[in-house]
């Protein structure tokens, strides 16, 4: 009498479960690139609040928005840059001009104070795009030498950095600067103003197919109809406006043109658009993660600053490492998606 052997079951799964698998696993990668900064940031803030009492302060919360609203500008434009696949070097300098020229052309008005920088920065960032565009010269090396040329007309404006151009404190466009709504200051609404704005352009509308396009695959973009080349020359047109736009409002809220003020400012945008889950490489990225990684720079700075023991060098440092962290989830989650 021989006993009956139960033999193992072995489940195979079908194509249309693995495919389903690979499908759940690929959103799932989609996800952590485009929302990990967001979870990271409300990590921070309930770290920070419940270490310090200052911080969740309403003045401390104002100080935060109002450093915030001047990078994201800058980042806003460097957003459609790098999701182009591109990198502009320049908006630090040109953060810095339009500061500059928006001071020294308040003696004569406030559109005077706001089209000068807009004109003089658009047009920089109009050259760099038809070299990159039209030439096919190398975006690094353009808006490498764009910064050193506008640094250039900076200090020539200046006197080496000598003089600086004050701001009527009873001109609009001090108020402009200075004043709040709500109680939240005019340059954190006009922020997020143009951040809507960018995100209906990026995501809504033929333009923003186009940015999206050339970033994915140049050739294919261009096999396809995309304009390529006028793309490519109105998105560094457009971060010259944002940086100048930036360096406008922020003239405005200190009243004066600093001279001294964008150095680094192109590497602080490129971090806080990269954390906010932009690829370097393009094709891939949201205006949202950009003010979510600026947000982030600014809360770690912060939490530096509430410490008070450490050196304001260790933001660089955590920041640094921060975002050699973040490169390298994004480039394990890429790999990833094109496996799957």
């Amino acid at each position: 009498m021989t006993a009956d052997v139960e033999s193992p079951v072995h489940t195979v799964s079908t194509p249309e479960e693995e495919a389903l698998g690979a499908g759940r696993s690929e959103r799932l990668s989609a996800l952590a690139q485009q929302h990990g900064a967001l979870v990271t940031l409300v990590v921070a803030v309930i770290a920070a609040s419940l270490s310090f009492d200052t911080f969740l302060t309403g003045d401390n919360l104002e100080n935060m928005a109002l450093s915030s609203a001047f990078l994201a500008v800058v980042a806003l434009g460097m957003t459609f840059v790098i999701v182009t696949g591109g990198i502009d070097l320049s908006v630090g300098s040109l953060f810095a001009l339009g500061g500059v020229l928006a001071a020294w052309g308040s003696r004569y008005g406030t559109v005077v104070a706001l089209l000068l920088p807009l004109a003089v920065c658009g047009l920089i960032g109009l050259v760099n795009g038809l070299l990159i565009a039209r030439s096919r010269l190398a975006p690094f090396i353009v808006t490498l030498a764009s910064m050193l040329g506008a640094r250039g007309i900076l200090l020539s404006l200046t006197d080496e950095g000598s003089t600086t151009y004050l701001v009527d404190k009873d001109s609009f466009f001090a108020t402009l600067g200075q004043s709040t709504v709500l109680g939240i200051g005019a340059p954190v609404w006009i922020t997020v103003a143009l951040f809507v704005l960018g995100a209906v352009v990026l995501r809504r509308t033929r333009f923003g197919q186009y940015v999206y396009a050339v970033g994915g695959n140049e050739d294919a973009a261009a096999l396809m109809g995309a304009p390529v080349a006028r793309t490519k020359i109105s998105v560094y047109t457009l971060s010259g406006l944002c940086a100048g736009f930036a360096g406008a409002l922020n003239a405005a809220w200190l009243v004066s043109g600093v001279t001294i003020l964008g150095t680094g400012m192109e590497l602080d945008a490129i971090s806080a658009v990269v954390i906010g889950g932009t690829l370097l490489t393009g094709g891939f990225g949201f205006l949202s993660g950009s003010l979510v990684g600026v947000l982030l720079l600014k809360v770690i700075q912060n939490v530096i600053n509430q410490i008070g023991s450490l050196d304001s060098a260790y933001q660089q440092v955590v920041s640094g490492a921060f975002l050699a962290v973040v490169v390298i989830a994004q480039t394990w989650l890429g790999r990833r998606r094109r496996v799957l």
